[in-house]
């Protein structure tokens, strides 16, 4: 079912994004849309300069407004730009992101076109260093991040869920938005509740966003640590939602934890799992890139094992804050 948009708001969820803010609203700030937009920034208490930038930037454009965030915490921030905004399609813009030329339009385009609640599209990790660029990589793989449709570009659809998002307001307002309860994962929570009110949340390939990941391993498994420990907690909420590849990561960790007991107890068979489990990591990592960049290919199979184990472990152990 097709429908008319009159108008959209674009909202920026923002905490100590100084190096990233300008970036972000430059991109927004170019788009060329046949319609009406406006951009709320939630700005959080930020130790650095996010707030300084995001008031000079609204000075020098009325389509800017900054709102504050006391809590700093992203499903506040969305939900508090939400309420600031009014345009009858709301998309969802991270800080840590930019948008290509044309993509408000393409989002404002699909929705029409389908009438989904939610249209949204694919994640593109990109690198500024060579670390970041080989945890990029282990990101963009199926083996690393797993083979969720926002992280490739597959066919269009109904899936579910996107990446960022564009939703219809009035489904948003019926749902209840996003769920201030989830620190990270509520994207895929609200697609959830949202799916299962009866609408649909649609892919579209054509809309690619670039994502600059954590910088060093450690911030990338504390990253991934949080992604799991928040996954257990949605599916607390919906257990209906699980799906059979969100269970690889901590299966992984309870094998190579049961692994290292067999071996403790002199049981060589111990050994299968981490020699099964450190050849793929290998094998894969070594398709990524030319031959020659053996360096990027060992960074390439650090972040897989992070990922992995970082997301397994919060998954089974981690609490909820």
């Amino acid at each position: 079912m097709t429908r008319k948009i009159r108008d959209i708001s674009v909202i920026v969820p923002a905490l100590n994004a100084q190096e990233t803010i300008n970036g972000c609203l430059g991109a927004i700030l170019s788009q060329e849309v046949d319609r009406a937009f406006d951009v709320t920034v939630a700005v959080g208490p930020c130790v650095d300069n996010t707030a300084e930038i995001v008031s000079k930037l609204a000075k020098a454009d009325l389509r800017i407004s900054k709102i504050d965030n006391p809590s700093g915490r992203t499903p506040d921030g969305l939900n508090l730009a939400i309420a600031a905004s009014t345009g009858a399609l709301v998309a969802r813009i991270d800080a840590q992101s930019v948008i290509p030329p044309g993509y408000i339009q393409r989002l404002v385009d699909t929705a029409e076109r389908t009438g989904a609640a939610n249209v949204g599209g694919v994640q593109v990790p990109v690198g500024d260093t060579p670390r970041q660029s080989a945890i990029a990589a282990a990101m963009s793989s199926p083996f690393g991040a797993g083979p969720a449709p926002f992280r490739a570009s597959g066919n269009e659809g109904p899936v579910d869920t996107v990446y960022l998002g564009a939703f219809d307001r009035e489904v948003l307002e019926e749902v209840g938005g996003f769920a201030t309860e989830l620190t990270r994962n509520q994207d895929y929570e609200l697609n959830w509740r949202i799916r299962q009110a009866g609408y649909v949340v649609w892919i579209d390939p054509e809309l690619q966003v670039e994502y600059r990941p954590r910088r060093t391993f450690g911030r990338l498994a504390s990253q991934y640590f949080q992604y799991g420990r928040w996954k257990r907690h949605v599916l607390v909420l919906h257990p209906r939602s699980l799906r059979v590849r969100q269970l690889a990561a901590p299966t992984l960790v309870l094998a190579l934890v049961a692994s290292v007991a067999a071996l403790w107890f002199g049981h060589e068979l111990g050994l299968v799992m981490p020699i099964v489990y450190v050849g793929a990591v290998a094998l894969t990592a070594a398709r990524i890139g030319s031959p020659r960049q053996w360096r990027h290919k060992l960074e390439v199979a650090m972040a897989f094992g992070t990922m992995h184990l970082a997301w397994g472990a919060g998954f089974l152990v981690g609490r909820r804050r």
